[in-house]
């Protein structure tokens, strides 16, 4: 494959729907111990929208990423849905004008998104956020070319920054609250971003 196309966009999006509608109600436990407890089924709404637009998606890359970023804007009108499309936003710029990104630019596009989360939500890596999630799975994902290899590659950095960050507590948004309490539990929004690499996986 010659890299990330629109068509790619489009096999991959129900994977993810499959995938997020699969973990949703543990998406939404996790989130409840921490938040409104909403996030599993938002996600999964966003996903369902994305697949009825996926047919219609642009040939330019960025402009797809863009539409991606809508779904999520017009159903998920949450802190990480925000974030989500932010992200996916600051990719579609990177890539806009282009029908392929090779796949050795996708830490490149993770980057730009990971940049761009960062200053709307006032995060810093560290902080025990989806943002460690998308930075590891970006330098995981590093010199990779094959797309197989990447998404594995990806999913293995995930999966330690968050065994690396579970015995911290929460610095950012509503669950700081709990201090000392948030020791020994995972990020919601990271284990979204985990999920999410998973349904690529394969």
């Amino acid at each position: 494959m010659e890299g990330l196309t629109s068509d790619s966009i489009r096999r991959a999006i129900p994977r993810l729907k499959a995938k997020l509608e699969a973990c949703a109600g543990e998406l939404n436990e996790l989130d409840g111990a921490l938040g409104d407890g909403d996030l599993g089924v938002n996600l999964a709404r966003s996903l369902e929208r994305l697949n009825g637009d996926a047919a219609a998606l642009p040939e330019d890359v960025g402009l797809a990423l863009l539409r991606c970023a809508q779904a999520f804007t017009s159903i998920a009108a949450s802190t990480y849905g925000t974030l989500v499309a932010t992200g996916l936003m600051a990719a579609a710029k990177a890539a806009k004008g282009r029908t392929a990104v090779p796949w050795a630019e996708v830490p490149a596009l993770l980057e730009a998104a990971r940049e761009a989360m960062a200053s709307r939500g006032k995060a810093q890596l560290g902080d025990k956020t989806v943002l460690d999630a998308v930075e590891a799975a970006r330098r995981a994902a590093e010199g990779l070319e094959a797309p197989a290899a990447l998404v594995e590659a990806a999913g293995q950095g995930v999966a330690a920054a968050m065994d690396a960050l579970r015995e911290r507590p929460f610095r950012q948004g509503r669950a700081r609250i709990f201090g000392a309490k948030g020791i020994g539990r995972d990020d919601p929004g990271m284990v979204a971003f985990q999920r999410m690499v998973e349904g690529l996986a394969g």
